[in-house]
């Protein structure tokens, strides 16, 4: 049984994978390049997700407008836990907060985390759930210029699950995922985002 609240992704000893969608634009100069453009917005919270299933759910499987472009985002595993470490959760949570106002201040911080229903490939919303990553400030800069190592465009692969999917093959849709697994989250992070660990 799949726990609630755990990160699963696809990660290696050092690096962690997380998805983004965007213009074609600037997809395309990102994968290429192996980053962000100069015009590249840093005012705005942008948020990273270590699920493919919810990325192709928010993007529309790469359809929506502003969003044709999915971009597997290879970064380092201690951005990722900087990011963490930094984390307010989006929302008030009484077994975390000691008050509503404690829960407010630490709003303050540059990353906002939540966890949202993990989806299924028929976009069915499952029983646990998809953590979800705002970074700002100091967060985006870091993300932009020192986390990433590598940038990989997967709209491809969006496309041809979906054809799948479409077509009723969820098995050899199931096939192509990206191989993601429970992360090895550090208990005390864990602790804070209301996360199950691994052993």
């Amino acid at each position: 049984m799949v726990p609630v609240r755990q990160i699963r992704a696809v990660y290696t000893e050092d690096t962690v994978t997380v998805y983004q969608a965007y213009n074609p634009t600037l997809g395309v100069y990102a994968a290429a390049h192996g980053r962000f453009p100069d015009t590249y917005n840093r005012d705005r919270m942008t948020w990273i997700k270590p699920s493919f299933l919810w990325m192709m759910y928010r993007s529309g499987w790469a359809t929506k407008q502003r969003q044709e472009r999915v971009l597997a985002i290879e970064i380092t595993r201690s951005g990722l836990e900087w990011a963490l470490v930094n984390a307010a959760l989006s929302h008030y949570q009484p077994d975390v907060h000691a008050s509503r106002g404690d829960w407010a201040a630490t709003l303050r911080k540059p990353v906002r985390v939540q966890w949202d229903p993990e989806r299924s490939l028929t976009m069915r919303p499952l029983e646990y759930r998809s953590l979800q990553v705002g970074l700002s400030g100091e967060a985006v800069n870091r993300y932009a210029d020192s986390w990433i190592v590598g940038i990989t465009d997967v709209t491809g692969l969006a496309h041809r699950i979906h054809g799948l999917v479409q077509a009723g093959d969820l098995t050899k849709a199931e096939a192509l995922l990206p191989p993601e697994r429970p992360y090895p989250l550090p208990a005390g992070i864990a602790r804070t985002l209301r996360a199950e660990t691994t052993d």
